[in-house]
């Protein structure tokens, strides 16, 4: 297997899409994902460096390009699961642009976030509880139990309506050869939970939908006491396109260069196949010599290229 760097650490240094790439190549990568946050006039550049044989991409972040009219780049500026008709239809229309430019580009997924059961935001009190030692208090388990029982009471109507998006876009999936690879994300009102994929696996079987896990998100949700991560990922391992990988600075602030984090790689080394997609995602602010030492420690630790 090989690694893969996303443009997002990137794209808002460079004005020009060739110097984008160009730096991800001094440091190694051969590969890239295009991020949510690639601006129109950068893709030029990026195509041209694609199509001289100097990079490839296997996967696209839902939306890219950044839509124009958009004020900045971001993977919820419309949702798939959303109850506004007219923001789901807005997202189902980008998304749409998104599989296109990704079949231009030669890549093989597009990563997309699903959206959020819309009710108050719980998680990130629990966040700061779990950040003041306070994780196993009346509090947070009173708090928790409030998420819990919001969700259970609001999701399923919505998740309906993803269902909705999702059918509209497989003819266009279908055309385009294009896997759309939905991610697990850190918090609990996020769609989907690990158990909605797989009922949308049961119902929609076809290889076009796909699970894209991020390592972060899914250690994130396990310092939450959420999921087991190991297993989860070991369950929908069968559906999977790819993986996000950074690291965690307990509990909850990730795209964090490994090693200096805390989860541990050696577990999850099994897990690094050559047909899956595996792409390091820094944050933006991460200083070029922490993406360096977080390379090589990857490859060193999962056997990489």
């Amino acid at each position: 297997m090989e690694f893969a760097l996303s443009t997002h650490w990137n794209a808002r240094r460079h004005a020009r899409g060739e110097l984008l790439i160009e730096e991800i190549l001094q440091l190694g990568f051969r590969r890239v994902e295009l991020g949510y946050d690639l601006r129109q006039e950068q893709a030029p550049g990026v195509i041209e460096m694609i199509r001289n044989g100097s990079v490839r991409v296997d996967s696209v972040h839902n939306f890219c390009p950044v839509p124009l009219g958009a004020a900045r780049g971001h993977p919820e500026l419309w949702t798939l699961a959303a109850r506004d008709e007219r923001e789901r239809d807005s997202a189902i229309r980008h998304t749409m642009a998104t599989i296109r430019f990704a079949a231009e580009v030669g890549a093989r997924f597009v990563v997309a976030h699903a959206g959020n059961v819309e009710m108050p935001m719980i998680s990130p009190d629990l966040f700061e509880l779990c950040m003041t030692n306070r994780q196993y208090s009346p509090e947070y388990e009173r708090l928790r139990m409030k998420l819990q029982e919001q969700r259970d009471r609001k999701a399923p109507k919505q998740f309906e309506l993803l269902a909705r998006s999702l059918e509209r876009l497989i003819p266009t999936l279908e055309e385009t050869g294009i896997t759309l690879a939905i991610e697990n994300l850190p918090t609990w009102e996020a769609f989907p939970t690990e158990v909605e994929f797989e009922e949308i696996k049961r119902r929609f079987p076809t290889p076009r939908i796909a699970y894209w896990h991020d390592l972060g998100h899914g250690q994130i949700r396990q310092n939450m006491g959420f999921i087991n991560h190991e297993r989860w990922l070991e369950r929908l391992w069968p559906h999977l396109a790819g993986m996000h990988v950074h690291d965690v600075a307990p509990p909850a602030t990730d795209h964090v260069m490994p090693p200096h984090g805390s989860i541990d790689f050696s577990r999850f080394q099994r897990f690094a196949v050559s047909d899956r997609v595996y792409v390091i995602e820094p944050s933006s602010r991460a200083p070029i010599a922490d993406v360096a030492e977080g390379f090589a420690f990857l490859r060193q630790a999962w056997g990489a290229r």
